[in-house]
Formats: structure tokens, sequence, C-alpha cells
């Protein structure tokens, strides 16, 4: 039987989720969509994403591919459909059919998350960004972000165990920059790891914080240990923002 395969472009807030990724006994993105796209279709739907986010971690503008055995799907309308069905946490923004052999995550040639940090008590923004009290060396900060370029082999911001063939990333942006109470990190790479950007902003923010010098966070990603980095900061402030790809979607 002939497949057709679809791309899927989408938002979600992952405050409801255990991350995109199928998982025992746990609420995921994927599982939620697969679910709702099947029961539409009829027929067993396998998404598949640009990358993998861990619980409670947000995105937009996340690209997915499933196939079908339907060539002739009404996009806007089963967009219409799957937002009727899917929870308030998701929303689909457009369905494109694509050649065969197009993939949603081995075709994206870069990726860009975003981290936000909230420098006053705001009852509006607590839900999404990260709540820092002292003042941040946001010069240090951006110092040791730019680093980040010399460096290819990221272990020391991996999670362990897990299935990657490498821990090289190719970084292609890293700065900080300050929008009126917010203090925003924007990374852009080839390909992140598991846990990498938390495990970054953890870090950096420790620079912030005069507890590590520009040198020291060097070290650590130098010494290719996960255990010589900081804390990884938590998920709920953490938006992947962009995928990237050779062609139009």
């Amino acid at each position: 039987m002939n497949k057709y395969r679809y791309f899927i472009l989408l938002d979600y807030n992952g405050s409801a989720f255990h991350g995109w990724q199928i998982q025992p006994n746990s609420t995921t993105v994927q599982g939620t969509i697969n679910h709702a796209i099947s029961t539409l279709l009829r027929e067993e739907i396998n998404l598949v994403g640009c990358g993998r986010t861990d619980t409670g971690v947000h995105a937009k503008n996340f690209i997915a591919h499933f196939d079908s055995a339907k060539d002739n799907l009404q996009e806007t309308n089963l967009a219409f459909k799957l937002n009727a069905f899917l929870p308030r946490e998701i929303v689909i923004h457009k369905l494109t059919k694509m050649h065969n052999e197009a993939h949603s995550r081995f075709d994206a040639t870069e990726r860009t998350y975003k981290y936000y940090i909230s420098l006053k008590k705001d009852p509006f923004n607590f839900d999404y960004s990260l709540r820092v009290d002292q003042n941040l060396d946001i010069e240090a900060m951006n110092n040791a972000a730019h680093k980040l370029f010399d460096y290819i082999d990221f272990t020391s911001f991996s999670k362990v165990d897990t299935d990657a063939k490498t821990n090289n990333c190719l970084i292609k942006k890293a700065e900080w920059n300050k929008a009126d109470d917010l203090l925003i990190f924007t990374i852009s790479a080839d390909r992140f790891l598991r846990n990498m950007v938390r495990a970054i902003v953890g870090t950096l923010l420790d620079v912030g914080k005069g507890k590590l010098t520009v040198n020291e966070f060097c070290q650590i990603i130098e010494a290719k240990d996960r255990c010589e980095a900081k804390s990884s900061a938590a998920g709920n402030a953490l938006f992947l923002a962009l995928v990237k790809y050779p062609y139009a979607i």
C-alpha cells in the first residue's frame, strides 16, 4: 500500500506533558497527537518529531511528520478538526503534503531555543520564566556563552546513557539579551543533546552570579563530564522556538 507523507506545524504548552516522546504510562505530546490523527483518519499514525523536549518544556513552530494511506487529505480541514479534538495545550497551525523522502528530524539544518529569566516578581509570567532574585553579570554570561563557539563536544551538558551516536554539535548562535524585565537566552545549533540547553543555562547562571569564571566555564566543557556542569535550569522557561529546513514547508 502506498503511503503519503505530511508535515505538521504546531505549538504546544509542555506544562501538562512528560515531554514530546512517547513513554510508558505517561501523557506526552507525541502520544496525544498520534491518538488524535489516528482517530480522525481511522488508521494507525506514528508521528516523527523534529526533536525531543523534556518534561514541562514548550515549543513554538515545532515540526513533525506522519505517513498516511490517504493522498487527498484536505489539509486545512484536517488541521481544523485536529484543533477541535486536541487539548487546549496543543495547536496545529498547518499540514503540508511533502515528498516521501522528506524527514522532520533528519532534514532539519538548524534548531533555535529560547530561555526566559524574569528579573522581577511578575504574576503574569512566572509559569513561563525562571525568577532570579539577585543581580546577574550579563556581560560575563555573554562572554561565557560566546566560548561555546570554540567547542563541538558538549558531553558535559548532556544527559548520560542516551542513544546519541555523537555528542558533537555546531553552535551557530548563543547570546543573552535584556528586554524590559526579562533576560532571554537564544541558542541555535545544528543539533542539541538531551538536556543540553538547560544544563548550559544553569551553568551560565552560575557565571552571572559570580560563582564561576569564564575560564572555569571553559574547563567544564573541556572536562567532557556531566558531573562537572552545574544543575540544569528549570524546564518551564525553555521554548523550542524555530526549526529550519533546506526546503519550504
